[in-house]
């Protein structure tokens, strides 16, 4: 396998991409974490989704076409969560509108809640993690085609460059490498084909990834739009990859996917205006409960990472979960009680039991919570216009299923493990989901993807969102409160040490580097401590005077590009 060099170093530069014929080439790439730009910028997992969404804005496009174009890039260069077999949320502002478009996946219309326990009720959670039958009914697509009522430029043109780099290859990171190989087992055991993810030796950074098949489905949406996804030649091979490993999408499942346009969760913080995602996503009512609860403590008197300041986060977290599974599922079959669980009276209400000086007993709040999984994948756009996509999207675990639809070249996800496999059940992580989140046939399961736009004065001041699971509404929380609270840079708010508390397990879960001191005195509190490698992956622009600076988390290898 021939190898190429990646530069993969750290830098910061005023004018990446000065000319709109600036040639990328996906075989010597840069990864950039901070920039700052004055026309339009794209924070991204991937340099070339990155890139190649700013040279969309470059040719004349907005952030919808930059959006679009880094959405199917990163299809091709970050399998792992980027895809056209998952779904996702978007939150937008155009002019003095805000969007919110739901393109969740779907159980499939055979799907009945019993369908992943054994003959005595209990879970099989392999069976809602791998193979052909963990999937829902993909949405990115369909929600790629409602987003380009907004876009400048040719849909073909927007595509192509996702089709190139999978035709054509592009060198993969250390990063990429280190995956495919953890995971070459599974792709041989969940797959009746070699698929672009294996080969006889094992990866190497610079290693070149083609994905031919890929490509050719690709071409098939660039010609024949949805068709070229959910009818003809690209469904049938995802229902024969369906029946090869007992999954129940159907054609019939394929043909009525629609994406759906919801409407944005709008509150205030401190004078700021939040947009956030509603239900099913979870995430943007979690924020805005975790801000209005710690509005009137005087969070912005505080140090960041003091023992006072944590302990007071924590137990709003503590609450804001506690509610999650009980209250919240897909709005078009439960009834979300969203006003009265942003309400000031129902927060202050939830915080009324609050103590300064010990930990509560997460077994004295009653509501459940919901095991998620973490390999998700954010876009933060900004336009020169002003218009503002904020854009989470999932395959659910890393590399969803495992499973590749031969033929077709892509990943299936297999967000049906984000349902209640079974209500009140503890999973495999200790954790409790709700009988609103319980599976139903053409139900969409819940998600804590937290896409955020924040305004000040009215004007664009952050684009924010992150991967993570369970832990993207607090990633995302942290990174509003140490912008406006405890003032600290973007490129700080997004990458000192983050921490965690989602009611069940009872544990507060912190980075490694987190402040030594803080950690000791909250566990003479009372508080379970938990040591992780990460927590989020925040892609961050923060809009001040008329400047755009860009942050692109240092936990992976996300990176920004602008002009």
């Amino acid at each position: 396998m021939k190898k190429y060099s990646i530069l993969l170093t750290l830098f910061i530069c005023y004018n990446l991409l000065g000319q709109n014929n600036q040639v990328i080439d996906p075989f010597n790439y840069s990864i950039s974490k901070n920039d700052t730009f004055s026309k339009g910028s794209v924070a991204s997992a991937h340099p070339l989704a990155s890139l190649y969404g700013v040279k969309m804005m470059q040719e004349g496009g907005n952030a919808f076409d930059a959006a679009i174009t880094s959405q199917l890039v990163l299809a091709v260069v970050y399998p792992a969560a980027g895809n056209i077999g998952g779904g996702g949320f978007m939150v937008a502002k155009t002019g003095n509108k805000f969007l919110a478009l739901d393109y969740r996946e779907k159980a499939p219309s055979k799907a009945f809640e019993q369908m992943y326990w054994d003959e005595n009720g209990n879970p099989i959670l392999e069976k809602s993690q791998k193979s052909a039958l963990a999937s829902g009914v993909p949405g990115t697509i369909a929600g790629i085609f409602e987003t380009v009522q907004f876009t400048k430029l040719p849909f073909k043109q927007l595509i192509q460059p996702a089709i190139d780099v999978a035709e054509n290859g592009f060198a993969i990171t250390e990063r990429e490498a280190n995956s495919l190989n953890k995971l070459a087992v599974e792709f041989k055991k969940y797959n009746h084909h070699i698929t672009a993810f294996q080969q006889k030796n094992n990866w190497q950074k610079g290693d070149t990834l083609i994905q031919k098949e890929l490509a050719n489905t690709l071409k098939r949406i660039r010609d024949f739009g949805l068709k070229g996804f959910y009818e003809g030649e690209t469904a049938d091979y995802i229902v024969k990859e369906m029946k090869k490993g007992n999954g129940i999408i159907s054609k019939e499942d394929l043909k009525n996917y629609k994406a759906v346009w919801r409407k944005p969760l709008i509150t205030n913080y401190k004078g700021y205006e939040i947009v956030g995602m509603p239900p099913p996503s979870s995430g943007g009512i979690i924020v805005a409960q975790l801000l209005k609860m710690v509005e009137d403590k005087n969070l912005d008197s505080k140090i960041f990472g003091s023992t006072e300041s944590v302990q007071l986060m924590i137990e709003a977290e503590r609450r804001a979960y506690a509610d999650r599974a009980e209250h919240m599922g897909d709005p078009d079959f439960v009834k979300v009680p969203v006003e009265t669980l942003i309400s000031n009276s129902y927060l202050k209400e939830r915080m009324k039991d609050y103590d300064s000086t010990k930990a509560s007993l997460s077994k004295n709040i009653n509501a459940g919570s919901i095991k998620e999984s973490e390999e998700t994948t954010h876009i933060s756009i900004i336009d020169k216009e002003g218009n503002m996509v904020a854009i989470t999207t999932t395959l659910n675990d890393s590399y969803g299923s495992k499973t590749v639809v031969a033929g077709a070249g892509f990943l299936l996800n297999n967000e049906m493990d984000d349902f209640s496999i079974k209500p009140g059940v503890p999973n495999m992580y200790g954790a409790v989901g709700g009988k609103a989140n319980a599976i139903a046939p053409n139900k969409r399961m819940l998600s804590s993807m937290t896409p955020t736009l924040v305004l000040k004065n009215k004007k664009p001041f952050l684009v924010v969102g992150t991967p993570g699971g369970t832990t993207i509404p607090t990633s995302v929380f942290q990174s509003i409160v140490n912008i406006i609270d405890f003032n600290l840079s973007a490129f700080d708010a997004v990458n000192l040490p983050k921490f965690h508390h989602q009611w069940l397990p009872d544990e507060v879960f912190f980075e490694k580097d987190f402040n030594k001191k803080t950690i000791s005195e909250l566990a003479k509190m009372g508080y379970t401590i938990k040591y992780r490698e990460a927590i989020g992956r925040v892609e961050l622009l923060k809009i001040n005077n008329n400047f755009i600076e860009a942050v692109a988390d240092k936990r992976g290898d996300d990176s920004v590009a602008g002009y």
